[in-house]
């Protein structure tokens, strides 16, 4: 079996639509909800939604992984969730479910996006992912839902099957590991 290449894509609206917003790199909009002076400028970009009685959250996550190979995938069933990297870039990578079963990732729809320092993605409930650097770290601003996390954490310390999401090694589902490429 070959190894499938990805090439990773510049952040675009367009082409992130598919799997949620891009975020950032917008002009100050006048017809948006939002107040400008020669002082700062705020406006409206996007309605956040955490899911039915979803309390979002605010979270610092610290990516590391630069081996730019696909090994596993994660998707949060009720919530969106937001990546803003603040200080570096990231590679976002993203794929919805297989049109026959949701809750396994469409490989052959699996894409990769550069999002640089200051723009951001939010990705829509049901969107597989995992985030990437191409060196160091990068600390990134999250939103999404508290309970997600809650229950993600207790999962990924081996407490309890999560239950808000699900997280797929692709070795395990018998397909290759993408490589990553710009």
């Amino acid at each position: 079996m070959s190894t499938p290449v990805v090439t990773i894509e510049a952040l675009s609206a367009e082409a992130f639509a598919p799997f949620g917003w891009a975020l950032g790199g917008e002009r100050y909009d006048a017809a948006a909800t939002g107040f400008s002076n020669p002082g700062s400028d705020f406006w409206h970009v996007h309605d956040f939604d955490a899911g039915a009685a979803g309390q979002p959250e605010v979270l610092w996550v610290n990516y590391r992984n630069d081996s730019l190979r696909v090994r596993l995938l994660e998707a949060h069933w009720l919530t969106q969730q937001a990546i803003v990297p603040l200080g570096g870039e990231i590679v976002q990578v993203v794929c919805p479910g297989r049109e026959d079963d949701p809750r396994t990732p469409d490989l052959q729809r699996l894409r990769a996006f550069r999002v640089p320092n200051g723009r951001g993605v939010c990705m829509k409930p049901g969107c597989w992912h995992t985030s990437f650097v191409f060196a160091g770290q990068t600390t990134c601003l999250m939103l999404t839902r508290h309970s997600t996390t809650a229950d993600l954490a207790a999962a990924l310390q081996g407490g309890s099957a999560a239950s808000e999401s699900s997280i797929v090694e692709l070795a395990a589902l018998g397909e290759p590991e993408p490589l990553l490429q710009l």
